[in-house]
């Protein structure tokens, strides 16, 4: 009688089912799972003697962390095995969620602003990571609370041009009594650039004339920022 060869599992199959990522999620909540176990749910599969559990220790391996992740490409991905367009696309999808969930956290309601810091714990999330200058406009009412936050301009890796005619008429569509402007540097600097200045006193002029007030810009870097009116700069 010929025997029946059985087939060897491999990969997270052969867990135990408590120890498989989607299980372990579904019985125990995302918190109770590490880095890598949510990145595997994502990737599903590995490849042949690789997990998807290594793969993407692999790939945390090389990154560090899910913010550094944020703002690659496909150059950035392709020295690792198994890993197509279509995970990749997965990945990134996960993480614009999740930089957008926290946008919308700490947009949404009418936030008193007290303070540069206040705007920029709201912004630096959003912003610090871009590998392009974003300029900012947060639209504040007569109680300094929070309107809007509109996306005025964005630029090249040093260079964002907002238009002050533009950012004004959006202030008074808006009802808005002050704005705050804020943009990042890419390069992580903070200090102003001789246009951030020129900009500024621009803005704060036609501010004046069209009775809005220019209450501060920010530039944002990596964990720090700049306060124009912390600074004394705005005239």
């Amino acid at each position: 009688m010929a025997k029946t060869k059985c087939k060897k599992l491999s990969g997270i199959s052969a867990w135990p089912a408590d120890d498989r990522p989607r299980e372990k999620l579904l019985k125990k909540g995302a918190r109770s799972l590490s880095n890598s176990e949510l990145l595997a749910i994502l990737l599903r599969t590995g490849t042949p003697g690789v997990s998807a559990i290594d793969l993407a220790r692999d790939v945390l391996k090389k990154f560090g962390t899910f913010r550094n992740m944020i703002q690659t490409d496909a150059r950035d991905w392709k020295d690792f095995k198994g890993l197509g367009s279509a995970k990749v696309a997965h990945i990134q999808a996960a993480l614009e969620i999740g930089r957008r969930f926290r946008e919308d956290e700490t947009s949404v309601g009418k936030q008193k602003i007290k303070s540069a810091k206040d705007v920029v714990d709201i912004l630096m999330p959003q912003i610090r990571d871009f590998k392009t200058e974003v300029f900012k406009v947060v639209h504040l009412d007569s109680n300094n609370r929070i309107i809007d936050i509109e996306d005025a301009a964005i630029g090249t890796v040093n260079h964002a041009i907002p238009i002050v005619r533009e950012i004004i008429h959006s202030a008074l569509q808006k009802f808005a009594v002050s704005i705050i402007c804020a943009h990042n540097h890419p390069s992580g600097i903070i200090e102003p650039s001789k246009h951030d200045k020129q900009f500024t006193n621009e803005l704060c002029n036609a501010g004046r004339v069209m009775d809005v007030k220019i209450m501060d810009h920010l530039i944002i870097g990596d964990n720090e920022y700049f306060s124009f009116s912390d600074k004394g700069y705005l005239v």
